[in-house]
């Protein structure tokens, strides 16, 4: 069964500032495969940092690494939001997770915020 993220305008989903060390494989039919990382992570979406911004609007396959195993989902590139010397920070949103890759992403990211160090430092955690 697939599982397709809802956004809630009332509730913003909970974000996770990361390390920049978990890159993320990103499928594109106009593009290729390319390389990014992984900036910030939610249940709805995140934010990958990469060399150069894709088209607004495409639609991607995108695979990363968890403490819990492969994600694997299909997301929508959202407008880049900030160009750097290190390449540009560009928000997604997941359009299709299966739930078994939903129950992975839930889990690392629960995981992270149990992490009482990391909350209370603020400081960017892995996955």
């Amino acid at each position: 069964m697939t599982y397709f993220p809802q956004t809630n305008s009332v509730t913003r989903a909970t974000r996770v500032k990361l390390d920049r060390s978990v890159l993320v494989a990103i499928r594109s039919e106009g593009s290729g495969t390319i390389r990014a990382k992984l900036h910030v992570l939610s249940a709805t979406g995140g934010l990958f940092l990469l060399a150069k911004p894709l088209e607004h609007g495409d639609f991607v396959q995108i695979t990363f690494q968890t403490s819990r195993g492969a994600v694997r989902g299909m997301a929508e590139m959202l407008q880049p939001t900030q160009q750097a010397t290190s390449g540009c920070l560009q928000p997604f949103r997941f359009v299709a997770l299966d739930d078994e890759d939903h129950t992975k992403l839930r889990m690392a990211m629960e995981s992270v915020l149990d992490d009482p160090i990391g909350v209370r430092s603020g400081k960017a955690r892995s996955l």
